[in-house]
């Protein structure tokens, strides 16, 4: 029975993120970790590529293909092309199965409204789940990483995506005060950097290029060496190709208002946080998770702020991911947690 339960059934933990998706499974753990992006072609709107592989293409498609981000701001922005990527994603996960109607929890900002969680569970209803729950991604990403959410002590979490930044005191099982998600993330970061380019230096450069400009060399705070960086991109005078050097000074003050805005975020939260709570967090510190996490001195500059400490999580890229994976694999101790 235990082997054909396992063929009949398989439970299915997705952090459905602006910039990636991950997907946990029952017995596998995290199968997918891809760039949330669908190449699509324009008459017939046939899927041609996904995750990687169509971001490979971003910037560099014919007129006859368009590549697409289906989610903007953590919630989706395009129903039938997230679910025609969750759908190719899911095949791959579950290929060696058959009849299978899984168990589905989805990480979501804590900020969504109803119509964005109808559109969310919904599309996870139509790839054939047999029960869909949701969970906020600070909750899921302090299960993930191991912080006992049922005690009465309470805990700090920041998970900065890819569209949003969310900030919960978490206790009891439940968010104290409720959660503060402010619709920035690594994406305006991005963008931040494009728009300095283009202001100061009459320079286009792409998305990837911008993502890429902020791992290299992108700050939260001074670095003890600042570091510099050669940038291709098209002159927007002369209408051709150039290269241009620049450094982490000057990408730090691009970064500068979209970071400013995340720490006023947390200082908000702070200030909303119960005394009780508030000592918790003072003995506890603040942890940090998602992809902005890893931006260089971002943990720093929130110490400086907050005169709090600040950790970093093992791994934040994955933290909501497995947080849904720990949530079904004792789903009826997690209950509380999830809408």
């Amino acid at each position: 029975m235990g082997f054909f339960g396992k063929l009949l059934s398989c439970d299915i933990g997705i952090d459905l993120g602006t910039a990636n998706i991950l997907i946990w499974v029952e017995g596998e753990g995290i199968v997918v970790d891809e760039p949330s992006i669908v190449a699509i072609e324009v008459k017939t709107r046939r899927v041609l590529a996904v995750g990687m592989e169509a971001k490979e293409m971003v910037g560099r498609t014919p007129g006859e293909i368009i590549t697409v981000r289906p989610l903007s701001e953590g919630v989706i922005a395009d129903f039938d092309v997230t679910e025609d990527m969750l759908r190719v994603f899911l095949k791959r996960v579950i290929r060696n199965r058959f009849l299978v109607r899984p168990r589905v929890v989805v990480g979501v900002p804590s900020g969504i409204t109803e119509v964005e969680k109808r559109a969310v569970r919904m599309s996870a209803e139509r790839i054939n789940a047999r029960e869909v729950f949701l969970v906020s991604e600070p909750m899921a990403g302090a299960i993930g990483v191991g912080i006992d959410v049922h005690e009465a002590a309470g805990s700090m979490i920041i998970d900065i995506g890819g569209g949003t930044s969310e900030i919960a005191v978490i206790a009891l099982s439940g968010v104290v005060n409720g959660a503060t998600s402010i619709r920035i993330g690594g994406d305006r970061l991005d963008d931040a950097i494009v728009q300095y380019l283009k202001k100061n230096y009459n320079l286009l450069v792409g998305e990837r290029t911008a993502e890429q400009i902020k791992k290299d060399i992108g700050s939260a705070c001074p670095l003890e060496e600042e570091i510099e960086t050669f940038i291709k991109g098209r002159d927007l005078v002369a209408a051709i190709p150039r290269t241009i050097k620049i450094g982490s000074v000057e990408i730090r003050e691009a970064l500068a208002d979209p970071i400013a805005s995340i720490i006023e975020a947390i200082l908000i939260s702070l200030e909303r946080t119960p005394p009780e709570v508030a000592a918790d967090i003072l003995d506890r510190g603040i942890m940090l998770t998602g992809g902005g996490a890893l931006l260089r001195g971002l943990d720093r500059r929130i110490r400086d702020e907050t005169n709090l400490s600040v950790h970093v999580a093992e791994d934040p890229l994955t933290c909501v991911a497995r947080g849904t994976g720990k949530i079904l694999e004792d789903i009826s101790s997690y209950r509380k947690v999830l809408f």
